[in-house]
């Protein structure tokens, strides 16, 4: 017999003991909680009375799917959530695929004594982006230069139909963390340096996930993250340590969760991070004191993966710190015995009260009600359909062209469409990858142009100017200066979280060489810059005729040649205060500080 099936027997012969040795509650056919017409609340209450501890804790677990020893250990033990962590894709990766493996999931669900539905997460950061085909949006960083709450609310919306296609019911997003040191891997996941506008834009994007009514069948569950102080620590560190006051971490950090808050914010995720040397996973005072009580969050408190191990002590000890401290719902997201025998203990051991439990378990079932998952908990295939469709593309494409930041123009944009030669150059000119970024597809992003459907700046340009010579040179060597200009795509390779943190963020010298080189045949070159943050420009900036910030565009370069050729004069702003050299970093629009550019600035035709 596999280990697995032996595991799975093992447990299923201690749970009928357990079973036999305390009474189940036994369901009448009309309880309360089965009525669709009575209040999420009180049917989550008058559900929470029929279950026992088992069913409890199961609900409490989330798994990634990449971790079942059997599917059917769903049921075995009574699995509240699953999720999909970056990569973590059914195959084909397809939104028929992805939707048959949530319905299979839930069927299974379904099938345990009380019926109860699964919820599943996923990282739909920046569209569906786990998804082959689904639209990519620009990151964060790039709505957060277009200033439009309005459109950041539609981009969101959008994500939420595509992700609801696919059956899934849960965003982790958005991130609302205020970055302040571009070293940060994860700088791109923020909206801005600025509290306010990160505050409004993450409202704005809670309105679009959510809408008005979660039982909607284009709505999904969205997570303020991280709570809180992650975008605050020593040296841009990932997982790092704030070291600030309370008085910073409030005036900074928290609003936007106060904005989050008043939006009714389904869920929240804690960080992995550490204020002022303890970790927020275990913090009773953050959690609890501050998030729960002091600022009024009733909704679902779920840690990040595997971040309960990173608290000191044993496992159970680490178990009971953090649920203690507030965490309703642990990403275990791997051994969930193990997880379950440990939590188990815990409540025997009375470390845990019962009376936590119920009241974690109880968040858990009543968003399960306000999703309306009891009603309808398979996918509609009718959203199915619009995953990736040219409706959602054109959003796509407007939140390109208003994402982008515009920093020198010395009389070159908008270029001629009437070019004969045109030479597009640089290392990023021609790969989808990096101008879609960490998240897309796997967890640190792709390379190349075949995982996913979009296009690329070199391939929009050539759409753009049908009637030019439009021609790739990655490292500009065949240019002879009788082209119209040349346009230079440099940047950043994919990355995510703690593997993006940097200690420099010059341009590497390869690409101002590049810049050199065809100036120095004569040419005029526009300079486009692929980042997830402000990179020290060095040379890069002189020598260009023109220079454009387009952050992460995603999928849709064409956001982009409508920019270069004109069709959309630039209008997005700085969301950083953009620093000269590596020793003005952190800048955070400090005056005087002898920026290369104010957060705000952006110049237009």
């Amino acid at each position: 017999m596999k280990k697995s099936l032996l595991v799975s027997f093992v447990f299923v012969l201690v749970f009928l003991s357990s079973c036999l040795s305390s009474s189940i509650p036994e369901v009448p056919s009309d309880a309360f909680y089965k009525d669709p017409q009575a209040s999420p609340e009180d049917r989550a209450r008058d559900l929470l009375q029929y279950m026992t501890l088992d069913e409890k804790l199961g609900q409490m677990t989330q798994i990634d799917k990449r971790h079942f020893y059997e599917e059917e250990d769903i049921a075995i033990y009574q699995i509240g959530s699953i999720l999909s962590g970056g990569g973590a894709a059914p195959s084909p990766n397809t939104p028929e695929s992805w939707a048959d493996m949530y319905d299979g999931f839930q069927r299974i669900a379904m099938s345990t004594r009380l019926a109860i539905p699964m919820i599943y997460g996923i990282d739909a950061v920046h569209g569906h982006n786990n998804v082959y085909g689904a639209v990519i949006f620009p990151h964060n960083i790039g709505l957060g230069a277009t200033g439009n709450l309005e459109l950041v609310e539609e981009v969101a919306h959008i994500t939420a139909i595509e992700v609801a296609g696919t059956g899934i019911d849960w965003t982790f997003a958005p991130c609302v963390a205020v970055p302040r040191d571009e070293r940060w891997g994860r700088t791109y996941e923020g909206f801005s340096e600025d509290p306010l506008l990160t505050a409004e834009m993450g409202a704005a994007a809670i309105r679009g996930y959510q809408g008005s009514d979660l039982s909607a069948e284009d709505t999904i569950l969205a997570t303020a993250k991280h709570f809180v102080s992650d975008g605050g620590t020593q040296g841009g560190e990932d997982q790092g340590n704030a070291v600030i006051s309370e008085e910073e971490l409030r005036s900074i950090h928290l609003l936007p969760y106060e904005y989050a808050i008043e939006e009714s914010v389904g869920s929240i995720m804690a960080s992995y991070s550490s204020w002022n040397g303890e970790k927020v996973h275990g913090s009773q005072y953050l959690l609890t004191d501050i998030l729960k009580t002091e600022m009024g969050f009733n909704g679902l408190l779920v840690s990040d993966w595997a971040a309960v191990k990173q608290l000191p002590g044993s496992y159970e000890e680490q178990i009971a710190a953090s649920i203690n401290a507030g965490v309703d719902m642990v990403m275990v997201p791997d051994d969930y015995i193990e997880f379950l025998e440990a939590i188990s203990e815990c409540v025997r051991k009375k470390t845990i009260s019962m009376d936590r439990i119920d009241e974690a378990v109880f968040k858990i079932l009543r968003v399960k009600f306000q999703l309306g998952l009891f009603e309808n908990p398979l996918t509609n295939r009718q959203y199915t359909e619009t995953i990736g469709s040219e409706e959602h593309r054109e959003v796509a494409r407007q939140a390109v062209r208003e994402s982008i930041v515009m920093l020198k123009n010395d009389a070159t944009l908008p270029l001629s469409s009437d070019a004969s030669q045109v030479i597009v150059a640089g290392t990023l000119a021609n790969n989808l990858g990096p101008q879609c970024g960490g998240w897309t597809i796997s967890w640190q992003g792709e390379r190349g142009n075949e995982f996913t459907l979009g296009t690329t700046i070199f391939q929009a340009m050539e759409e753009a100017l049908p009637g030019s010579e439009v021609i790739y040179d990655r490292k500009g060597e065949n240019a002879t200066g009788e082209e119209d200009y040349a346009i230079v795509v440099i940047g950043e390779s994919p990355y995510a979280e703690y593997k993006g943190d940097k200690d420099d963020l010059s341009l590497p010298q390869s690409d101002i060489e590049l810049i050199r080189l065809l100036k120095s045949k004569g040419l005029k070159v526009v300079t486009v810059l692929v980042s997830g943050r402000p990179r020290i420009l060095n040379e890069a900036l002189e020598l260009s005729d023109a220079f454009l910030a387009v952050w992460l565009p995603g999928t849709e370069g064409v956001g982009v040649s409508d920019v270069l050729l004109g069709n959309y004069a630039p209008t997005g702003k700085l969301p950083h205060t953009w620093p000269a050299s590596m020793d003005q970093i952190p800048i955070n629009g400090e005056e005087g500080s002898g920026a290369l550019f104010p957060m705000g600035f952006g110049l237009t035709y």
